[in-house]
């Protein structure tokens, strides 16, 4: 199994990186293989450098524009370079088996809306999750309720984001998740 971890190329406070070493190594610890977008800066060089000490698998992907601004991991079991952002955003889904979003910016964001939403229309059914570390989420959460409440989200959807703690949390929600129906249907032919 493989999860693709989408965080912030900054280092964010000392308890976010932390808790990014943490869930990288018990993922490592538990045979999980990490794919991510192939930094080494930030939480996502955080990420890496804890699960590759702990014997895990890092398969990172990165456009070829950061590789020449020096950005790339060196050690990574397997670096994948791509040309642009798009291509590494299919790539990392097509790698992966469940997506999870850490604390992170803008980037992060839309990498979590990106595979979120292609679940909804039905273009896979890999499970989406935040790590929730010192409730970083939960602003956007209660923005995502909003959604639901003025009905402009299906409360499906948003049940079927998962919210964890540890990479436990993550393991257990995999395991047990089911996919919702597709978002858009064709309807029958009567």
């Amino acid at each position: 199994m493989r999860i693709a971890v989408f965080t912030g190329s900054q280092a964010g406070p000392p308890s976010h990186q932390h808790a990014a070493a943490g869930f990288a190594e018990s993922l490592a610890r538990a045979g999980v293989g990490i794919v991510y977008g192939g930094g080494r800066v930030g939480m996502m060089g955080t990420v890496a450098d804890a699960a590759l000490a702990a014997g895990g698998e890092v398969v990172g992907v990165i456009p070829q524009h950061l590789v020449d601004d020096e950005l790339a991991h060196p050690g990574l079991t397997d670096l994948r370079v791509v040309q642009t952002m798009h291509e590494r955003k299919a790539a990392m889904a097509d790698l992966s088996d469940a997506f999870v979003a850490l604390p992170g910016a803008a980037g992060t964001l839309e990498e979590l809306f990106e595979a979120w939403t292609w679940g909804m229309l039905g273009l896979h059914a890999k499970p989406t999750l935040l790590l929730d570390v010192d409730d970083f989420w939960q602003p956007l959460l209660t923005q995502l309720h909003r959604m639901v409440d003025d009905g402009y989200l299906d409360g499906r959807r948003l049940d079927a984001l998962g919210v964890v703690h540890t990479a436990d949390g993550l393991l257990e929600f995999v395991s047990g998740y089911r996919h919702p129906e597709r978002k858009w249907r064709k309807p029958p032919q009567g």
